[in-house]
């Protein structure tokens, strides 16, 4: 049994979704986190029948989803916002909080899963010291604030583009502390789109396949009751990138169309 599920068990009868949204609008009227960002949003997939599954992202962008069977669209917005809940209030424990002990614990475990060394951690041109350099810049935050700006490394690392600016001789620092003033939106999604219609033009085929991978890692973590931010923005990045080919096809097709039309009429 999943810890999210034998969390969730006691929750039956209780109103999730008001609860959840109470919980996040009270504290934007505190003003202490994300106070810019919008209310909780709730996405459902439009499936013809069960199981349903729905998406709920938190102010921040964080997303989680339900991870049991559900038979409904409301059972599925419930599940999902059972999970977002338990998350929401976990983020709250002293534990969840950067400090110098959470940053020192971090850093260990992170040169224990890589083959770096505790030295590294000084060295903002190293990966581990680029990690450290950017908990020590968010001291003070939860992990669910902390998250808001991993997210964008974590994508630029995946699109490629952190290969790309080391290429050019730019340093770790410089790069964390141009990224770290810029959020996820939609300018940034279609920057990422376009780089990888770039690599289908090179490799035909690669963003169907990367797109297939995606969509298999989020209904695992979707199913593992897990922070879905990262797999449900690769999805969304390639599948505008998919649109946009689409679209251009269909453009070109259609002046093609015309232009035998015109040349018809011509001859």
């Amino acid at each position: 049994m999943h810890w999210s599920e034998t969390l969730i068990m006691p929750m039956n009868g209780v109103n999730v979704v008001a609860v959840l949204q109470e919980f996040w609008e009270n504290k934007q009227k505190q003003r202490a986190v994300f106070p810019s960002e919008g209310t909780v949003v709730y996405e459902s997939l439009n499936f013809p029948g069960p199981p349903f599954v729905s998406y709920v992202t938190l102010p921040g962008g964080s997303c989680f989803g339900n991870f049991q069977c559900c038979l409904s669209r409301a059972e599925a917005r419930r599940d999902a916002a059972k999970v977002a809940l338990i998350n929401s209030l976990f983020n709250e424990l002293p534990c969840r909080k950067i400090t110098k002990e959470f940053i020192m614990e971090s850093v260990q475990e992170a040169v224990s899963s890589t083959s770096g060394t505790l030295s590294d951690a000084d060295d903002p041109s190293t990966s581990i010291g680029a990690y450290h350099y950017m908990l020590e810049s968010n001291m003070g935050k939860t992990m669910l604030e902390f998250q808001e700006l991993m997210i964008v490394f974590q994508l630029l690392h995946w699109n490629g583009s952190l290969k790309a600016l080391r290429e050019t001789k730019c340093s770790r620092q410089e790069v964390i502390s141009y990224y770290s003033q810029y959020s996820l939106d939609e300018r940034m999604r279609s920057h990422m789109a376009l780089d990888w219609i770039m690599k289908e033009q090179e490799s035909p085929g690669i963003i169907s396949q990367e797109l297939q991978v995606a969509l298999r890692e989020l209904e695992e973590a979707r199913k593992a009751g897990q922070e879905l931010r990262f797999h449900k923005e690769k999805k969304e990045i390639l599948s505008l990138a998919l649109s946009q080919i689409y679209s251009d096809q269909v453009t070109s097709s259609s002046n093609d169309d015309q232009m035998d039309l015109a040349l018809s009429g011509y001859h």
